[in-house]
């Protein structure tokens, strides 16, 4: 379990929550009115996702009170959806990370929201509680446009209703512990190191894990972030094993996925992330950024004033030599200082070897990063 570091600030990872696993359960259907009654039971008897563990931290504790509302999502209200066809999605990540076998018939409580994934699904929102998609396992409801070739179709879910209380809708947003500010106070903060790639799969989540192993093993404090992307607590948890005394990602600020956000909003995740990983005197700070440097959010933040104000170094993870090579351009375009390459081209020693005859870079086996030397040979001075 990552460590708080102090009581406003909640880890990534929710209580264990005791979920009622139902096969074959008779459900309610939604009905043509606004507003359909949602039983206590039910709600216990749902499957909750990742996205949604700060709302099973609440229904656990008291199921009562909530009622389903037809109306348009937005990214990040919960929706109570059936399980309609198996697709390829065959598991529903829990508020533990845990991998919870969905069957047809199953009632689902996850998160609309947008995906980005070059090697999974492009989804939108749609407009209406229409049939949809499961299209993350860690818990997000979506609509594909577009789908890679290799991968099965996506998961069929019906949503029932938006979830809603005395309160309006229940949005993520205001369940999260964290919000962002545009001006936090990053004065006295520790050197940053971000973890950038050139796609999805190009070993960032690892090199950053690794980082974290050698730099706590050699007696420093870290803490750990992850600013952009869709919503897992895979690399949550595996930043926590390495040993960083915080973790915290975007959807502790009430964000099941940062795609299509508005970019103001994703600079000011960024920083407040950072301000909030401060608060446990980490020594160091490393903050991954999901997907690849062509995606939309993370191109803006390369180039903006403000991802360089506060990150100190990046270590650059690459899925083969020309991406290693073309990424190192394209950094060095936006003024990025590169402190290493790594990644999944360092599985392949031909690999790394043609990257180091292109450039001037170190190229850094991965697992090599978990020693304390190598770790703290990446420190950068501050400016």
């Amino acid at each position: 379990m990552p460590v708080s570091a102090s009581p406003t600030i909640a880890a990534p990872v929710a209580p264990q929550v005791a979920t009622t696993v139902s096969f074959a359960m008779k459900a309610e259907s939604a009905t043509d009115t606004s507003v359909s009654e949602l039983s206590p039971a039910r709600l216990r008897a749902a499957k909750k996702a990742y996205t949604t563990r700060f709302l099973a931290q609440r229904l656990a504790v008291n199921a009562g009170g909530y009622h389903l509302r037809q109306a348009a999502p937005q990214p990040g209200d919960v929706v109570l959806a059936r399980v309609v066809e198996i697709g390829h999605h065959t598991k529903l990540e829990g508020p533990q990370s845990r991998r919870q076998s969905l069957f047809v018939g199953d009632e689902i409580l996850v998160a609309y929201g947008n995906r980005y994934a070059p090697d999974q699904f492009l989804a939108e929102v749609p407009s209406d509680l229409r049939r949809c998609q499961l299209v993350a396992a860690g818990g997000l409801a979506g609509l594909v446009t577009e789908s890679h070739a290799k991968i099965q179709a996506a998961t069929e879910i019906q949503p029932l209703g938006l979830l809603a209380d005395d309160s309006g809708l229940v949005n993520l947003q205001r369940l999260a512990p964290l919000s962002a500010t545009k001006t936090p106070d990053l004065t006295g903060r520790p050197p940053v190191i971000a973890v950038l790639g050139t796609s999805m799969n190009s070993g960032k989540s690892t090199t950053l894990g690794c980082l974290v192993r050698g730099l706590s093993a050699s007696g420093l404090k870290v803490a750990a972030g992850k600013a952009t992307g869709t919503g897992s607590g895979n690399d949550a948890h595996l930043f926590t094993d390495a040993g960083a005394s915080l973790v915290l990602d975007f959807t502790d600020f009430g964000h099941p996925t940062t795609y299509k956000l508005d970019y103001d909003q994703v600079r000011a995740l960024l920083l407040s992330m950072i301000d909030a990983l401060t608060l446990c005197s980490p020594e160091v700070v490393v903050v991954e950024i999901a997907d690849g440097v062509y995606q939309a959010e993370t191109a803006r933040l390369l180039n903006d004033p403000a991802f360089h104000a506060v990150v100190d170094h990046v270590l650059f993870s690459a899925a083969d030599a020309l991406g290693a090579t073309a990424g190192l351009q394209l950094l060095a375009r936006a003024g990025v200082p590169v402190a290493a390459v790594s990644g999944v081209l360092t599985a392949s020693p031909l690999a790394a070897r043609e990257a180091s005859a292109m450039i001037d870079t170190p190229v850094i086996e991965t697992w090599d990063l978990c020693r304390p030397e190598v770790a703290l040979n990446l420190l950068p001075a501050r400016k």
